[in-house]
């Protein structure tokens, strides 16, 4: 089930008035402490539409406490997972006036999940291992991976972040990384999910969009439900959000009658940056269909594509590159096509958002 509350802007009284409606936080015991996973991407100011808004962080923080709970916020962005990192982020995205401890443990464990499709053994990190129970709060935004990035895809924010290329590397390909992500939540399972649809980030997500107002708070128990009910919002296909197409295949997503409330908040243009597509693959049976669809594929996906006069030359690109195929050459960027795996780390974590995904010419000539 989904829960839903207008929430028309960022003001306390509106954002407590919404959580009030739609979190069902009778769960909450006197005594327990409680982890807020939230979306800190990266040290992004509020009106960015980057990252959760501190005050709905704040709300939920003063309604758990007064159920007596004790509350920790935590996140692990990309780059460097320590003090300096995530003071930054705190500080910049407005966490300091939440009410709830900010998490400065930063230590990891590894995890043995041998029921995951492909992530059997991974690197977490710690912090809500202390947390008697955890709450999973995303931000509703684009995606250049992903297509959207929702309930299911803000958990891999539990990876920690220079370790989160190897996890790019390690699958290359998007719907492999889907059900990467679908493992994470599999194995987590956060008591509760929230989705900040306030004011959503629309194209060059999940960094460096265009903020776009929807005016909504979202909630329910499970994060397939809840992302099936945002694809609807966002006016996209559920096969075009990856996350939702391997949750599909592993029949981990039930039918769920689209409210008539939330019609008048979906949005029929939403810019998805383009993702992958392996349509061509049915061109020819077996495997000529599938190195057909290989070679296409390569030549028409999207890829991540510089703006020299965004770009500051930080070089950021080239450290965070998984597959080290970048390099600087004359102060700017230089992708090595046979290197790329299409990953998109560049584009996410550019803080110009100098990097967008974009198709090629022959792409966009068949289109049309």
């Amino acid at each position: 089930m989904v829960s839903f509350s207008p929430c028309p802007d960022y003001e306390p009284a509106s954002c407590r008035r919404a959580l009030e409606t739609a979190a069902d936080l009778s769960w909450v015991r006197p005594g327990m402490r409680i982890g807020i996973k939230a979306n800190l991407v990266h040290a992004a100011k509020p009106d960015e539409a980057a990252t959760t808004h501190p005050m709905l962080l704040r709300c939920l923080t003063d309604l758990l406490k007064e159920r007596g709970a004790t509350v920790v916020i935590g996140d692990s962005p990309g780059g460097l997972y320590n003090e300096a990192t995530l003071s930054r982020v705190y500080r910049v995205c407005g966490l300091h006036d939440t009410g709830a401890e900010l998490n400065r443990d930063f230590s990891i464990r590894e995890v043995e999940y041998p029921e995951g499709r492909v992530l059997k053994h991974f690197t977490a990190t710690a912090w809500q291992d202390g947390c008697d129970a955890l709450i999973n709060f995303a931000k509703l935004k684009a995606h250049g991976m992903m297509a959207m990035t929702g309930a299911v895809k803000n958990l891999f924010g539990l990876i920690p972040g220079t370790i989160k290329p190897e996890y790019h590397y390690r699958f290359p390909e998007p719907l492999d990384f889907a059900h990467m992500l679908v493992d994470i939540q599999e194995y987590q399972k956060p008591q509760l999910h929230l989705v900040d649809a306030v004011v959503c980030m629309e194209g060059n997500g999940p960094t460096a969009g265009t903020p776009r107002h929807m005016g909504l708070l979202l909630a329910s128990d499970n994060a397939y439900d809840l992302d099936q009910v945002c694809v609807r919002l966002l006016g996209l296909e559920p096969e075009a959000v990856l996350t939702q197409r391997a949750a599909l295949s592993r029949s981990l997503v039930k039918d769920l009658d689209f409210p008539e409330a939330l019609l008048p908040y979906c949005q029929a243009d939403f810019k998805i940056p383009p993702t992958k597509s392996n349509i061509f693959k049915s061109l020819l049976p077996g495997k000529a269909g599938d190195l057909l669809g290989e070679t296409i594929g390569r030549l028409i996906a999207p890829r991540p594509t510089l703006s020299p006069t965004a770009c500051i030359a930080c070089g950021k690109c080239a450290q965070l590159c998984p597959a080290r195929a970048i390099t600087m050459k004359h102060k700017k960027p230089h992708i090595n096509r046979h290197k790329c795996i299409g990953c998109f780390c560049c584009q996410e974590f550019c803080p110009k958002g100098a990097l967008e995904a974009k198709r090629p010419p022959i792409a966009r000539l068949l289109s049309k």
